[in-house]
Order: structure tokens, then sequence, then C-alpha cells
């Protein structure tokens, strides 16, 4: 039998102790997404939003938070309650905003926990067609031949497809110059125009332009060369031993979030996405690579991608425009 005493102490210890979240919550599921609608990130939620409804058994909002190139939706799930019902789609840029943003609201690994590596991407780095080099070591000579004289549209200083460009030249031993526009298309379109000589970009930024010609590809920067561009030669096979610069997409919870919360979102995420209409709108639409990988994975991957990109970031002194 229970003496006065413990049930004093067991009242006294349960007053005190802060409640534990849920793993099912009970109101709609919010995924944010830190941009505008019309992105890669916003595509994906979207052509999940159904099959999660459904698997889930609950509503399911996609909530735009469009700000600080990313930094501003990541912050309102960083302080969001931790109870299953706020998540975040996010891509490359979690990574390169916590590089050169010094005064982020957000630590980008301990605010967050991991729930799924939804997929990856190469970048492609094209020329116009107008140009002497076809190749990448065409490219090479004629760069060490006249630096500082071939242009390279990137979209957007200390963006991803800006570091691979950098990163990239000096594994060349070439130094390019780069032109910075305020995102992919434009910088793609000036290299269509022939107003830049080559384009850093993503294979979906880049993929149109590559089957009409408006853009010739030089070198991809995936692990093995994509099916639709089995013609076009990877960095590794170029020499550049382990190179990999992907654009990549994930799921994160605010940190906290019960392991069984995540366990069961992550499972049906990653089911809505194997349902054969996602799958294909993912892989032909969007030329996401789909890996699918749980939350360890995705923390080997992000901290791994904070060590590639870490160092250039430093070495060239890039900080968020």
């Amino acid at each position: 039998m229970l003496t006065r005493r413990s049930m004093i102490v067991g009242a006294s210890l349960a007053a005190i102790r802060p409640p534990q979240p849920k793993a099912e919550p009970s109101g709609p599921i919010r995924i944010v997404v830190p941009f505008a609608a019309g992105g890669s990130v916003d595509v994906i939620a979207r052509l999940v939003q159904p099959g999660l409804q459904q698997r889930l058994g609950t509503a399911v909002i996609v909530d735009n938070r469009p700000g600080a190139s990313g930094a501003a939706g990541a912050a309102a799930v960083a302080k969001a309650p931790p109870d299953g019902s706020t998540w975040l789609f996010c891509f490359d840029s979690q990574v390169l905003n916590s590089l050169i943003m010094p005064n982020l609201a957000f630590d980008a690994e301990k605010d967050f926990d991991p729930v799924l590596l939804i997929g990856t991407g190469p970048h492609v780095l094209c020329a116009n067609p107008s140009r002497p080099y076809t190749t990448f070591a065409n490219l090479v000579a004629a760069a060490k031949a006249k630096p500082d004289t071939i242009t390279c549209g990137t979209g957007g200083s200390g963006g991803l497809t800006h570091l691979t460009a950098l990163l990239l030249a000096k594994l060349a031993g070439i130094r390019l110059v780069y032109v910075s526009y305020r995102g992919g298309g434009p910088a793609l379109a000036d290299a269509v125009a022939g107003h830049v000589d080559l384009v850093s970009g993503t294979m979906a930024q880049v993929a149109v332009q590559l089957q009409g010609g408006g853009v010739r590809p030089l070198l991809q920067t995936g692990p093995a060369r994509l099916p639709s561009l089995q013609s076009v030669p990877t960095a590794i096979e170029y020499g550049f031993a382990g190179f990999q610069a992907m654009t990549w997409w994930g799921a994160f919870a605010p940190a906290g979030t019960p392991p069984a919360a995540i366990g069961r979102f992550g499972a049906a995420l990653a089911a809505t996405l194997r349902d054969p209409p996602v799958m294909t709108r993912l892989t032909d639409t969007l030329q996401v690579t789909p890996l699918l990988a749980g939350p360890e994975d995705l923390r080997r991957f992000f901290r791994a991608q904070l060590e590639l990109w870490g160092p250039v970031v430093r070495e060239h002194g890039i900080k968020a425009e």
C-alpha cells in the first residue's frame, strides 16, 4: 500500500516534471517551406501533401515562410513546439546559411532533428554553344591560357552553384570570373543569350536548355553519370577523386520531437514518395535521385556537407549578400 508520504512525493514530482510531447498531434500537421511557392521544395511539399493526409489521417497544411534564403522559415520551425505538428522541408541552403550567416537565430544542427533525406541531384557546368570549349578539358586549357577572362554565372553568392564552381576551379587550377544572379533562372538565361560564357546550375534548372541545345554540358558533379547525361563525364572521372557537389532535399523536425512521431511521419513521407505518380514527378520533372534515407543517414549527410563547404566559404571569405 502507498504511504501518505510516498503519495505526496509522487504528486510533487509529477507537478514539476515537464509534460511529455505526444507522438501524434491532436490538430493539423504543418509543413513549413521556407521559400516562396513554385520552387523545388514547395513542389515536393505539395506533391506529398495528399498522400500524407491519407496516411496520417489528419489535415496537412503547406506553410510558405520565405525570407533570408530560407533562414526565416527554418527559425520558425526551430521555435515551434516539438510535438509532431510542425515539420521543415528544405534543401542545401539549410547547410549554407549556417556557414555564411553569422547571426542566425538557430543552430542548424542542434535545433533540428533529422527525419528523411529525400534525395539529391548533381550540378552541371555548362557553356554557351558558341564558345570554343566543348569539353571540361578544353575549358581548363582556355582558362589557363587566359586567366580571369572566362565568365561563369551562378545563382547567387554563397549559393551551392557558386561554391561548386569555386571548388571545381580550384581543383582544376584555373581562375574564372563569377557573375552572381538572383537565382538560377536569370543566370541560365544570360548563359543562353551569350552574356556569360558558363553557367553552374542544378540539373533541374538546366535540363530543358540542355535538351533544346541552349547550353552545352561540360561536366556533372554526381557520383556517377545520370541516365539522361550519359555522354557527360563526372568530376570524379576528370580526376577529382571523391568530388561530389549535390543539391539535396530533406525533412526535419524541431529538436526534441519524440522519436515515435519522427518515425511515423518519416515512414508516411517515404511511402508517399514511393507512390508511382509521385516518384515519376520527383525523378522526371525535378531531376531528383531519390534516397529516402532515415534520420541517422540525414544526420551524417548534413555533417559531411558542413565539412565539405565550410572550408570553401572560409577560404573565399563568403558572406550572405
